[in-house]
């Protein structure tokens, strides 16, 4: 009869013991589950195995990418001065003199509060923190001239405000801008190649402007910094368009001709997609190619009867506009050639989009020859206004935002 009373004393002794470790167990695999979701940060920080660098715990979802057989280039600008502008002069300290137009005394700012809102679809808000966990352990570079150059800046600026002071970085190694995020092991860059092909004008500070010679089948020294890079954005189009002849070399460098300007783009881009099928993976890099970015000279394309410039503009334009600025011959040659690519390239028609925005550029509020404009020299805005360049923030910063939308719309999630 002793028996059962030890018993029941042992169960009942046991009973919290084990209820205990059923809520202990319990606890620990709630919080396991929570550090391996993807909306744990302290799983993105530590919770990476040895040799995982390269793979993204960010987590694309549905809102994040646009229809499928969506034109995003399709749509219109719409006034939206509460999510815009993305940064301010003031927040980035990256933006170059030549981009800075408010600093540079334009007064001005509507330039900054118009967004890009394609017809049939969405573009995903941005977000610097997803493109910095899409871009962990990766390279973004961008490759062209000085208007390319205005949109790793504005990126750059998109982005920075996310990172803490000591965890990134900025360096000048010319032809190169870097801009590193530390604790991404990420990077944007800026590689600057105004023909994409070698040329005599390829020194990132001392260029020559006026006298051009292009080597129209050599690339292999600039292509040797875009080895191995896992997001390449290319761009040239500005610096071929001074004059309708250009000088070129094809074969040896020695024999100098005049090219009409379209068949040595042609043959340069020819060189540049034999690049890429040799040297580029398809399954590990991404390769994009920027449509050009137009020019606004002459206001009577806009403005009937008038005989200025963009200088003064302050609204796009509004309904079907193609401005003489935008060549379509050299835009049939990149479709022409992108077509024949054995390698993919996705391809951003920033172009029409950018045709409305008269009043994006820095006309007489940038530089000219690496220096402000000259109080005389603003008194002419119709010899000095620059109606190439973009004011930052501005109308680069919707480029960016469409290619976000593509590096969303092309990445997997990892489970």
């Amino acid at each position: 009869m002793t028996i059962k009373p030890s018993l029941d004393r042992r169960i009942q002794t046991l009973f919290p013991v084990a209820l205990a470790c059923l809520l202990v167990l319990g606890t620990s695999r709630l919080v396991l589950d929570s550090l391996k979701s993807n909306q744990s940060s302290i799983f993105r920080v530590y919770g990476r195995q040895e040799g995982d660098e390269h793979k993204k715990p960010v987590f694309v979802l549905p809102e994040d990418r646009f229809e499928k057989g969506c034109d995003v280039f399709e749509g219109q600008w719409v006034w939206d001065n509460v999510s815009r502008p993305l940064y301010t002069e003031e927040s980035c300290p990256y933006l170059v003199k030549q981009t800075t137009c408010q600093r540079n005394g334009r007064p001005d700012s509507f330039y900054q509060d118009w967004r890009w809102q394609p017809h049939a679809c969405k573009l995903p808000r941005f977000d610097p923190l997803k493109l910095l966990d899409v871009l962990r352990g990766k390279r973004l570079m961008f490759i062209g001239d000085s208007v390319q150059r205005g949109q790793f800046e504005s990126m750059v600026c998109m982005v920075q405000s996310v990172i803490p002071d000591g965890k990134k970085s900025f360096h000048r190694i010319p032809p190169m801008k870097i801009f590193k995020a530390e604790e991404y092991n990420a990077s944007i860059e800026y590689y600057w190649a105004p023909f994409i092909v070698e040329s005599i004008s390829d020194h990132a500070i001392n260029h020559t402007v006026l006298k051009r010679l292009v080597n129209l089948d050599s690339i292999a020294k600039h292509g040797k910094s875009w080895e191995g890079v896992d997001v390449l954005v290319f761009e040239s189009y500005v610096w071929w368009m001074y004059k309708p002849l250009i000088n070129a070399t094809h074969g040896s460098t020695d024999d100098i001709q005049e090219y009409n300007v379209t068949t040595a783009y042609k043959l340069a881009l020819e060189t540049w997609a034999k690049w890429l099928e040799s040297n580029i993976n398809s399954i590990k890099q991404k390769v994009f190619f920027m449509s050009m970015s137009p020019t606004h000279l002459w206001s009577w394309e806009w403005r009937p009867g008038s005989d200025e410039n963009c200088f003064n503009e302050s609204y796009p334009i509004e309904g079907p506009y193609w401005g003489t600025g935008s060549n379509l011959q050299i835009m049939k040659i990149v479709d022409d050639i992108l077509r024949e690519s054995k390698i993919n390239v996705t391809f951003l028609n920033i172009t029409q989009l950018s045709e409305y925005r008269k009043d994006g550029h820095t006309t007489i509020y940038g530089e000219r020859k690496g220096k402000l404009l000259t109080k005389e020299q603003r008194s002419d805005p119709k010899k000095f206004a620059d109606c190439i360049h973009w004011c930052l923030p501005g109308v680069p910063d919707a480029w960016n935002e469409i290619l976000y939308a593509y590096l969303l719309q092309n990445h997997q999630n990892f489970m």
